[in-house]
């Protein structure tokens, strides 16, 4: 029984049952050189398949079965087709049919050089590809062949722009790029996982070179595994802002100081490890706020002792008399000493 090795191995389906293949020679047996040993009861032949062939799907076994039937009943109407060196370029469905149907297979072979065009011409148009397989499977076929996207895209009527989605997908993750191929996922949801990934991935490096650039010693950290790119990110970020509170507070120290305020240093408590820098910055704005609202109050009760400085001034002028005793009677022992420094400097 003529056995075709490999061929469960390598996934992959034709246009149709009987489809066209392109170009090709009269029929003949392979060449004896050719990687095909014609049958033999005891000896298992070999037969390889040509790499843009081995990019499109097999027929499921029913659909095999199918095949296998109308070739027993009608015999195989078109011969499979070989490369010169016997490379099998069409036909994988049928020939498995024939050994299924116990039909003797006939071959041809294809004098042209373009076989990725013979292959995607009798296979691109099956029913059962969606676009997403067609532009995959041509993009595979591209990858072992020299044909350009663009050329291609152009001859097979397939959009360029999924084209070049299938081949990003099979450049940076071919394993979703077989499920592609074989129909399990659909182009546009394996695109825009693997769009996701690389935008994760220029995150990554994003993130480890800032480390490189401002923390040597964290980016080392992760590269030796010490520390997480999450953990040493942190630390980083925690650094700088340490950095931008740090002059923040520097500076409300140094204004208080110029006021005369008595209060701690903040600078300094941080310094030792008393304060983070972020309880320090905190503490710093409570301080700058409380001034600003101290400065407010105090102008509140200059502008009012200037509307009544004329009254201090009377009484000045009436030191000593009823009226100024009556006057300061009434007054807490503060305010009296007050009206004193005043009436004085009136």
């Amino acid at each position: 029984m003529w056995r075709l090795r490999h061929l469960a191995e390598l996934p992959l389906h034709p246009a149709h049952p009987h489809g066209t293949s392109g170009t090709s020679s009269p029929s003949r047996p392979p060449t004896p050189h050719a990687l095909i040993r014609v049958p033999h009861p005891d000896k298992e032949p070999i037969l390889k398949i040509h790499p843009c062939t081995a990019v499109f799907p097999m027929l499921d076994e029913e659909e095999l079965h199918d095949l296998a039937e109308s070739i027993r009943a009608e015999g195989l109407r078109k011969p499979i087709l070989l490369t010169p060196d016997g490379l099998l370029l069409d036909g994988r469905n049928r020939l498995a049919a024939c050994e299924l149907a116990g039909i003797q297979p006939r071959f041809t072979t294809y004098d042209g050089n373009d076989h990725a065009r013979v292959v995607f011409s009798a296979n691109a148009l099956r029913r059962n590809l969606s676009k997403g397989q067609r532009a995959m499977i041509l993009a595979m076929a591209c990858s072992v062949s020299e044909h350009s996207l663009r050329s291609q895209a152009k001859l097979h009527a397939i959009s360029l722009t999924r084209l070049s989605n299938a081949t990003t997908v099979l450049n940076h993750a071919p394993d979703l790029a077989e499920q592609v191929r074989i129909g399990t996922v659909r182009l546009d949801a394996a695109y825009e996982t693997v769009r996701r990934a690389k935008a994760e991935a220029a995150e990554v490096n994003a993130r480890y070179e800032q480390l490189r650039q401002h923390a040597p010693d964290l980016a080392e950290q992760v590269s030796e595994g010490l520390l997480s790119l999450d953990e040493a990110t942190g630390v980083l970020d925690q650094r700088l802002e340490d950095a931008r509170l740090r002059p923040l507070v520097v500076a409300v120290d140094a204004l208080l100081q110029a006021d005369r305020d008595a209060a701690p240093q903040l600078t300094q408590r941080a310094q030792q490890g008393e304060l983070t820098w972020h309880e320090a910055h905190r503490l710093a704005e409570e301080r700058r706020s409380q001034r600003q609202e101290a400065i407010h109050r105090t102008r509140q009760v200059l502008e009012e002792l200037a509307t009544h400085w004329p009254d201090i001034e009377s009484l000045a002028d009436r030191l000593g008399t009823p009226y100024a005793r009556e006057v300061l009677a009434a007054l807490s022992p503060t305010a009296r000493a007050i009206a004193a420094r005043l009436t004085e400097s009136a």
